[in-house]
């Protein structure tokens, strides 16, 4: 009795919450958190700031590429892949960039902040795996319709 009211609810939820929601509100939200964090590493458009520069020297620092390289890189990628996922164009992607970011973030930059890195994943990889959604310009375009 209980399980089958528990299942019958779950498929009402099912039909009421469409998978093309639960991608455009996966796209809205990681968006959101890169772009946002894009904006403070500029002023104006996309002109970048001197503290930038010395927080990729500083607290970031990455082994591997020059400050002059990952501050630019970071930058730019903040701002151009959310608004990839924004328009759900070349959505998975514009994800796999981000979580691509994301996993540099958390080995080499702020590992103890892994919580945050796998909320950000857990918004990542469902884009990754499905694309944009029914609800996205990569399905109206036709570019990915395996949807």
């Amino acid at each position: 009795m209980i399980l089958d009211l528990y299942r019958r609810l779950g498929a009402a939820l099912d039909r009421l919450v469409p998978t093309a929601l639960l991608l455009l509100l996966a796209r809205l939200a990681i968006a959101a958190i890169f772009f946002l964090s894009g904006r403070t590493k500029v002023e104006g458009v996309l002109t970048l700031t001197d503290s930038t520069y010395e927080l990729f020297r500083t607290d970031y620092a990455l082994p591997f590429v020059s400050p002059e390289i990952a501050a630019p890189l970071a930058a730019y990628s903040e701002h151009f892949f959310p608004v990839l996922l924004v328009l759900g164009v070349f959505t998975r992607p514009a994800a796999a960039a981000l979580l691509g970011m994301t996993l540099v973030i958390e080995i080499f930059v702020y590992p103890d902040a892994w919580p945050t890195h796998l909320s950000w994943a857990a918004l990542l990889l469902p884009l990754i795996a499905r694309g944009g959604g029914a609800w996205s310009l990569d399905n109206l375009l036709g570019i990915d319709r395996r949807l």
